[in-house]
Order: structure tokens, then sequence, then C-alpha cells
């Protein structure tokens, strides 16, 4: 593809992924704070303790063959009916195993209720994997403008249901009812706008193609999910489930702040960049702008996070959510870094090399569980610092194989971000120093924020930072084409 073609393309991706994804998550958020406002902590930890059981079961369900299927350049009809029926099949199977070991799951917890939580909230597994290919398909094509169309309805009417089952009382169960409301809703929507149904056809030739890459795939993503969904076991076991609400919080804020800007452009890269995953040179050039971008977008977001953090609990989520503060500042130097691991390992999966993220993973989490295993003898602030030392010996580890592969080494990252992450960290503190000035919430919230956010700006403007410039560029060139 040529560069222009390639430019439109990741333009017009990057534009409606962020239209789909922070259209939707705006709209999560905000009926999120207001369900939140209705339940308690512990009706969040309950669900929190599932997150290791779904987490998994989401992983083997699809065994890396989504992301087979984009990386693979000659695709089939045949290779989507058979990763369908594939999806299709692992997901009743681990139903029924969650199904029968809900009883012992609820008494690992001592909680009764989790026994038909798990039974109900395990329903989705089945019917997300109805529409796994069909939201394959729409990433292949980078379709994200359908993507928005069929995630926003979907988050809306099932948020106003989650709200009126928490309003009446149901406790607990307006989470579930939220999470199946929405999944069917996406089910009726994405097979109405992709318009993709399986053949009665299955291929193991396919199947076997397909899982050569996924498979390690996968093993990477369950070592990954495992270290991630374990702390909310750790934490579920050895704590309260009000603690366990409150560590829940604070890591969906951090993820709002920045995880969805990194999945954006990770949704993005990974079908374009597969485009030229044999043009090196090519590759680099466009790998490096990347994570140039990616930092220096979310670097600060994060940070102004760290800085307004009391304030923004207070005002969204009342006092009695105070606790999970420390948590968030200290998970926020933790989530700045994500983006730039995932991006590493988003170079891992362009170049097919799926058993080199494999490896990776097994090295990593061998030292991520030490430090867990030492961390959850004290308390949460430790066990969230942990996690931090974690990111940081992860982010230098990642940069082995990009270097190997492209001769992008740790240090070439870190010169190629290091003005705006200074900038950033240099914007939180700032941001934390004006929350301390002013004693009624909304007046610290907004005066940290307009402070911060006009430092970081207003800097790069000055020294003419190149993603600064890049973002610019791309933004007014849209605006032009809108315009036409």
């Amino acid at each position: 593809m040529s560069e222009p073609n390639l430019r439109n393309q990741a333009l017009n991706g990057t534009i409606w992924s962020f239209v789909e994804r922070f259209s939707v998550q705006i709209v999560r958020f905000l009926l999120t704070i207001v369900i939140a406002r209705l339940l308690t902590p512990d009706d969040y930890g309950l669900i929190g303790m599932l997150a290791i059981f779904i987490s998994l079961s989401q992983v083997f369900i699809d065994g890396g063959l989504s992301s087979a299927l984009v990386q693979k350049q000659d695709r089939t009809k045949e290779d989507y009916s058979t990763v369908f029926y594939a999806n299709l099949i692992v997901s009743l199977v681990i139903y029924v195993l969650l199904f029968i070991s809900a009883p012992w799951i609820a008494d690992f917890y001592k909680q009764p209720l989790l026994t038909p939580i798990t039974r109900v909230y395990s329903l989705d597994l089945i019917l997300n994997s109805l529409i796994a290919v069909h939201r394959t398909i729409l990433v292949i094509k980078v379709d994200f403008k359908t993507q928005s169309k069929i995630s926003l309805i979907s988050i809306v009417f099932s948020g106003l249901l989650g709200i009126w089952t928490a309003w009446v009382g149901w406790g607990v169960w307006a989470l579930v009812i939220q999470l199946i409301s929405q999944t069917l809703l996406n089910i009726i929507l994405s097979v109405w706008y992709v318009r993709w149904w399986p053949s009665w056809t299955f291929s193991m030739k396919s199947f076997r193609q397909l899982f050569s890459f996924g498979s390690r795939l996968m093993v990477a993503k369950t070592i990954h999910n495992v270290y991630t969904s374990v702390y909310n076991l750790v934490i579920g076991k050895r704590f309260t489930s009000a603690d366990l609400g409150y560590y829940t919080k604070a890591t969906e804020f951090t993820t709002f702040a920045g995880g969805n800007i990194s999945q954006i452009l990770q949704r993005v890269t990974f079908p374009i960049l597969s485009q030229i995953q044999d043009d090196d040179k090519r590759l680099l050039a466009i790998y490096q702008k990347y994570i140039k971008i990616i930092s220096f977008v979310v670097f600060p977001i994060i940070m102004l996070m760290f800085g307004t953090a009391k304030p923004m609990i207070q005002l969204l989520l009342t006092d009695k959510w105070l606790d999970c503060v420390i948590l968030l500042q200290i998970l926020s130097f933790k989530c700045m870094w994500d983006c730039v691991i995932q991006t590493n390992i988003n170079l891992l999966y362009v170049k097919g090399r799926s058993d080199y993220a494999m490896k990776l993973e097994i090295v990593k989490k061998i030292i991520a569980f030490t430090i867990l295993a030492i961390t959850m003898f004290f308390n949460l602030v430790i066990i969230c610092v942990g996690q931090v030392v974690y990111t940081l010996i992860s982010v230098y580890m990642n940069c082995y194989y990009t270097k190997k592969i492209l001769g992008y080494s740790f240090w070439d990252q870190i010169k190629d971000i290091l003005p705006w992450l200074l900038l950033s960290i240099f914007v939180g503190f700032e941001s934390l120093f004006i929350t301390m000035l002013f004693s009624t919430p909304w007046i610290s919230f907004v005066a940290s924020l307009l402070v911060g956010g006009i430092t970081y700006i207003a800097i790069s403007v000055l020294f003419k930072f190149e993603p600064y410039i890049e973002t610019y560029n791309l933004v007014k060139e849209y605006a032009v084409k809108i315009k036409r």
C-alpha cells in the first residue's frame, strides 16, 4: 500500500477509533458514576472476585484466533467460519465448567451470593463468542465508524437499564443485568451492520494454521491475564470485598484515562502495520512515530489524573470512595507505561513472532508473581507499589525484542519520549499542589486541571515537540477533509 493511502487509512481509523472508544467510554463512565453512587464498594467487589475466571475464559475461548485472522493476509471464508465455530464450542464447554464450579468459587470467597451470580454472569462468554468474528471483520477493515455506532447504542440502553435496576434496589444484580443486556444489543447490531453469517464448514487445516500463531499468543495473554486478575483474587481473599471495590474502581479510572487511548492506537496500528510487516525500514519509521504520539498523549492525561485524584473522586463518587484515591495515584505511574509496553508487544504480533511474546511473558511474569508474593503480606498501598516496580522492569525487558527485530533499543525509546515524560511528571505534581490550595472539590479540580493542561500545551508549542506538530497536522488535515 502506498504511503498516502496508508496515512489516510491510519488517520480515518484513528479518528473513528477515538470516536468509538471515547464516546462509549465517556457514556459508560458517566453511567458508571451514577450506578456507583447507588451501589456500594462491596457490590463492585463481588463482581471483581470473578475477574480472574472471566478473563481467563475469554482468552481460552478466542485462543488467539481473532488476532491470527488480522495478521493473516490471505484470509478465506473458510477461515472465518472455522474461527466462529471454534469460539462457540469452547465457550459452551467453559460455561458448563463455570456453572458446575460456581459453588466452589462462592465457598472460596465465603460469599454464597457468588453461586447464582457466576452462573448468570458467565452467560456473557457464550454471547460474546457469537460476534467475535464480526468484530474481527471490522478491525481488518479498520472500520471503527460502524463499531462506534454498535457500541454507543448498546452502552446507552444497557447503562440506563443498569441505573434503573440499581435505583430500585437490585444491588449487585444491576451490574450483571447491565453486562448481559449490553452484549445482547451488541449481537443484534453487529449482525445487522456487518451482515456476515458463518457457512457450514469447519476446516482443520485452517484451524491448525491459525492456531499455530494464535496458540502462542493465547499462552502469552493467558499469563498476562492471570497476573492482572490474580490481584482481584488475592485482595478479595486476604482483604474485604470493600477493599477490592476500592482497588477495582482505582484501576477503572486509570484504564479510562490511559488504557483506552493505548487500545485505540493498538487496534488501528495492528492491521495497518501488518500490511507492511516485511518492509523493516518503513515499519521502524512508522513505529517510532506511533511510540512518540501515544506517549505524548497518554503521559499528561495520566499525570493530570494523578494530580486531581482526590477532588475528582469526591465530585464523581462522593466521600465514601475516598480510600481509593491513594491507590489511584500509585497505579497512575503504572498505567502511564502500559501504552509503551503494549506498543512494543504489538510489534511482535505484527512481525508474526508470537513465540517471542510468549517467552517474554513467561519470564516477566515469574518476576511479577515474585513481587506479588512479597507485597501481598503488607497492605493495598504496597501491593500497588509492587505493580509499578514490575511495570518499569517490563518496559526494559520488552525492548530486548524490539532491538532484536528492528534495532530499536530501550535507550532509543527513552530518548524519543523523554521531553514529554519529564514535562508530564512536572504537570502532575503541579496539579497536585494546586488541589491543596482549595477546600472546595469542584474549584480544586477545575483549577488544577486547567493549570496543568495549559502548562503542558504551552510548553509543547514553545519547544515544538515533534508529536505535537504531527498530531496538530493530522487534526488539521482531517478538518479540511470534512469541510470538503
